[in-house]
């Protein structure tokens, strides 16, 4: 039977980061199925001309602008509406917790997303998480604490909605191995002699995904992948070893799950991000759409190649760091963040982004098991530090 058919709808969510390319996208889902779904919170950075224009159509509860400079703004234009208006991260873990809500939404960028997933955690909110940080800085205490709460985590990434859905059905077999596939973004094939000299322009040109900023940047340097490895880790409980990353530009092929008895799965379909976040918001019931289709007569020829760990340094600093463990993912991830906003801002040159990381992940300090205190202060130390680097670099 059709949960549909059971359930109370509409299904209430909370979207933080609404503004984004997942929360805008998620939207889309949203407008295409009012009787299914209804926003109860939206949450935005900085931009609030667009989230006043989401907070007009869609009618939320509440809507949070991180920048609190904005609030007054925001407040007014929404004034003639019953929407309660709240600023500052620290509302974002307020509003995460809000019981009205069936099912959170995680769509920020970075590690601002740890804290607000907490809460929503320890509130019992089933999680559609699009911010893969979360698991990336603290993976360990986040799953367990999931486990404890009864709280499903569930991924909007499309290599990670990809290994899910082919896990489906598949709960009493064991897993040998999961190939994550990557485009190979913009530069695939470049060597270092190009990619020494290139340009923010030319890495957010991503040949197959509209995406945000940030992550495009973390396509074209791989490291988007290396933290889908850290990820992947923590969602299907797996080991290093069972993860593999392999290059396929089609971007047809999401990912694949290979099983003990050599038997693959994989899930397919035409690049298109409403599909993943649909059937996070709505699982385990598949939602029909008009979504493109995919023809297999548009991609006569499917090509693979291997990841080029050497020249993209930042995938395999991603193995490294999943190696080691501890609070090395957390590192990693801090200092990517500094870097890949130096590199937009022209502050350094794309391969400087690697060494950065790398002297961070050699000079933090090394934590077998953190807390969460840990963490937070791993994340804070590795900002500073990668902040310092990248000043001292010359473009």
């Amino acid at each position: 039977m059709n949960n549909t058919t059971i359930q109370q709808l509409p299904k209430n969510i909370t979207i933080l980061g609404s503004t984004g390319s997942i929360g805008t996208q998620a939207l889309e889902v949203v407008r295409d199925n009012p009787a299914i779904f209804k926003v109860s919170v939206l949450s935005a950075l900085k931009n609030s001309e667009l989230l006043i224009q989401q907070a007009k159509e869609f009618k939320p509860e509440t809507v949070v602008i991180c920048d609190e400079t904005q609030y007054r703004y925001v407040k007014d234009a929404l004034s003639s509406l019953d929407i309660q208006v709240l600023a500052g991260e620290a509302a974002l873990t307020e509003v995460a917790a809000y019981p009205q809500s069936d099912i959170v939404l995680t769509a920020l960028m970075g590690s601002v997303g740890l804290k607000p997933t907490i809460a929503a955690i320890k509130a019992g909110k089933n999680i559609a998480l699009a911010n893969k940080e979360t698991l990336v800085v603290a993976g360990e205490y986040i799953t367990e604490l999931a486990r404890q709460h009864q709280v499903k985590i569930l991924p909007v990434d499309s290599e990670h909605s990809a290994i899910f859905q082919c896990l489906v059905g598949e709960e009493q077999n064991e897993i040998e191995k999961i190939y994550l596939t990557a485009s190979g973004g913009p530069f695939l094939s470049k060597d270092k002699s190009f990619l020494a000299s290139v340009k923010k322009e030319q890495a957010l040109k991503h040949p197959n995904w509209v995406m945000g900023a940030k992550i495009t940047i973390d396509s074209a340097s791989l490291m988007n992948k290396g933290l889908e490895v850290i990820e992947a880790k923590w969602l299907f409980d797996l080991n290093v070893d069972q993860i593999d990353v392999i290059v396929h530009p089609q971007s047809i092929i999401h990912s694949i799950v290979q099983f003990t008895d050599g038997s693959m799965k994989a899930q397919m379909g035409v690049p298109d991000m409403k599909l993943p976040i649909q059937y996070a918001l709505n699982y385990p019931d598949r939602l029909k759409n008009d979504f493109k289709r995919f023809n297999f007569l548009d991609y006569p020829t499917f090509s693979f190649q291997q990841a080029d760990l050497d020249t993209f340094k930042n995938l395999d600093l991603a193995f490294q760091s999943l190696r080691k463990g501890g609070n090395m993912p957390c590192i990693l991830n801090a200092a990517n963040e500094v870097v890949v906003e130096a590199f937009l801002k022209d502050k350094i040159g794309f391969l400087q982004m690697s060494d950065v990381i790398e002297q961070c992940m050699e000079d933090i300090s090394f934590i077998e098991k953190p807390q969460l205190t840990d963490y937070l202060e791993t994340d804070k130390h590795s900002r500073i530090l990668a902040g310092e680097l990248v000043t001292k670099s010359k473009v």
